[in-house]
């Protein structure tokens, strides 16, 4: 097997059948990539482990930030129906992502990527890959190793938002319960410094004892920035201060 880096080169031309609603559609490779900046990425298989924990689940996550680095579209392609694609969308609930299914591998078998994949039961697959295409221009691809298994180190979303220089947003957690000022207090300081959070709500999404587990403390709110734990409404407004 050898892929070939296609960096210079127009994306192949190929259709596909893709669902929407009750009815079929049939668009081309220019519907997706004409007159438009787009990050593709490429994956084995709907639904499968690395598939669906990171590679598209943290596309999806750092969408705002690759818009704001000018791209138009973030695409994830598979050889996979439209009926698998589209479930397994509503299943990540990746809204941002639009979903490419090249279900006879024609777009992947042009691009040189389709490979054979049997040995797993899955028959032809895509190879796992990134590529940013513009105006139909392959830019840049990131090519997983050719390696036995299902290699990932290159492909991820981190990788292509920092070749496009954008910026990595910084991953925010905080634990809350309904009625509580300090939370409100502490959202409203993240709101202040643009910083977009996962909220967790006591007895909704965690116990006591979990927070205890995690934290070390009782009280909430208690905010986590990237694995660092900030503690407090007070102690976030002296992180942001310092």
């Amino acid at each position: 097997m050898s892929l070939p880096d296609q960096t210079g080169k127009q994306v192949p031309q190929a259709k596909f059948k893709i669902r929407e609603g009750y009815e079929w559609v049939e668009k081309t490779t220019d519907d997706f990539f004409k007159g438009k900046k787009v990050v593709l990425f490429a994956l084995p298989g709907a639904f499968t482990p690395t598939c669906s924990s990171t590679h598209l689940p943290r596309y999806n996550e750092l969408y705002e930030a690759f818009k704001e680095a000018g791209i138009d579209d973030v695409i994830c392609l598979s050889v996979n129906d439209s009926f698998v694609m589209n479930d397994w969308k509503r299943d990540q609930n990746a809204k941002n992502i639009t979903m490419l299914p090249d279900g006879n591998g024609e777009f992947s078998e042009r691009l040189g990527f389709l490979v054979d994949k049997s040995d797993l039961g899955f028959g032809k697959r895509s190879w796992r890959y990134s590529m940013l295409v513009n105006d139909g221009k392959i830019e840049k691809m990131f090519i997983e190793e050719e390696k036995p298994g299902d290699p990932f180190n290159k492909s991820d979303a981190d990788t292509m938002l920092k070749y496009l220089d954008g910026k990595i947003p910084k991953s925010v957690a905080m634990f809350t319960r309904p009625g509580c000022p300090f939370c409100a207090k502490a959202a409203e300081l993240l709101q202040k410094n643009n910083c977009e959070y996962e909220e967790h709500v006591l007895n909704r999404d965690f116990s006591i004892k979990t927070l205890v587990a995690i934290s070390g403390a009782t009280t909430v709110p208690q905010i986590f920035i990237q694995g660092e734990r900030i503690g407090g409404a007070d102690e976030l407004e002296k992180y942001f201060q310092s």
